[in-house]
């Protein structure tokens, strides 16, 4: 998980085997190092099939989801703690470096209120489990704390990091996003700062989730304050043009967040990178 990385959502959210040799082929061309995979249903991925894909095309891969409702830790960890590990089972046979994202609940959960202790415990269960299970496959186990619309239970950097110490697992990772942080921090650094030492991964996205550099996300605040930790995990641009109706659903997103996929690569990449130069961290493959 290092360099700079897509979202597969930029051209598909199902993961067949025409969108994965579409999506493989896309990120050699813009020169991409890895491709971040949906992997909202593991049972239809072939795992093998991506795993040639991607080791052809010299490309890694990480593995992101939301669980869906009937598997929701916080209503009952053993669905979660089972979804979870077939969808470890499907990135390890794939190749992936990582599965992360909403892991810990469902994109577009909310009970109405703030999280019981009750729901943070069956939460933690869940990711122990889920964690140590990542650890025997190999692969490392992320979570994304995401904002109060689509989640009530992990909402900014301080509580990811909370819920590590509660489990008190040394193989869960934080992954940051700037969309989210927009929304949720007192300031982006402030995100950044309070990961810190478990920060390993970060959606670059913008405060619409359009374009990188055509919104009111604070690119050099968010840039300085990954230099000052010395982070040299997964920059990850994450913008949703192609989206199946129940993750519009779960993440409100009623019109379209940017003119085209060509013009998210083609204007953000070059901002994003630039910005990675500027403030000294790595930016990636050329494109080939």
């Amino acid at each position: 998980m290092k360099g700079f990385g897509i979202h597969s959502s930029i051209w598909t959210m199902r993961w067949t085997q025409d969108a994965a040799e579409h999506a493989v082929a896309e990120a050699v061309r813009c020169g991409f190092d890895f491709v971040e995979v949906a992997l909202l249903d593991p049972s239809v991925v072939d795992a093998a099939h991506s795993r040639k894909l991607f080791e052809r095309a010299g490309v890694r891969a990480v593995c992101s989801l939301g669980l869906p409702e009937p598997a929701w830790p916080s209503r009952d960890p053993e669905a979660g703690i089972a979804f979870l590990k077939s969808a470890l089972d499907t990135a390890a046979a794939m190749g992936a470096d990582a599965l992360s994202g909403v892991t810990y609940g469902g994109i577009g959960e909310r009970s109405g209120a703030p999280p019981t202790e009750a729901e943070l415990d069956n939460v933690a269960r869940c990711l122990e489990a889920a964690a140590r299970h990542a650890r025997g496959r190999g692969i490392a186990f992320g979570i994304e704390p995401v904002n109060r619309y689509e989640s009530h239970l992990l909402n900014t950097g301080a509580q990811a990091v909370a819920m590590i110490e509660r489990i008190g697992s040394p193989d869960i990772f934080v992954h940051l996003d700037t969309y989210h942080m927009n929304i949720e921090e007192k300031g982006a650094a402030n995100g950044i700062l309070a990961a810190r030492e478990h920060l390993r991964y970060i959606h670059l996205s913008e405060s619409d989730r359009g374009t990188p550099g055509s919104g009111t996300c604070d690119w050099d605040e968010i840039f300085a304050a990954l230099a000052a930790i010395g982070f040299d995990g997964g920059l990850a641009m994450e913008s949703f043009i192609n989206m199946p109706p129940e993750i519009a659903f779960g993440l409100s997103v009623w019109r379209p967040v940017a003119e085209s996929t060509d013009a998210v690569i083609g204007q953000g990449l070059p901002f994003l990178r630039n910005k990675a130069r500027q403030y000294g961290l790595a930016t990636g493959r050329a494109p080939g």
